[in-house]
């Protein structure tokens, strides 16, 4: 899940007791609400950035088809006298 340390039910319990122990029960919900957030917002920007990968793409993919085009119309225009 991790890489090369995976994180068990018994990790994830140690850190939630830790976590309760040093913020205390009245601030949990206040941190769920900011990490759902920033969790969000991540997300949001992943998205954001393939969306702009996906459009670089396509750019790249219409460029190489109008230098085909030009290169088969050269050719086109070279071979007949």
């Amino acid at each position: 899940m991790f890489g090369f340390m995976p994180i068990g039910p018994w990790e994830i319990a140690l850190i939630l007791a830790i976590v309760l122990i040093i913020f205390g029960p009245g601030k949990l919900p206040q941190l769920g609400k900011m990490f759902g957030r920033a969790l969000g917002e991540f997300k949001s920007s992943v998205k954001d950035v393939e969306d702009s990968v996906k459009d670089v793409k396509d750019s790249v993919k219409d460029v190489k088809d109008s230098i085909k085009l030009v290169d088969t119309e050269e050719s086109k225009k070279s071979n007949t006298p």
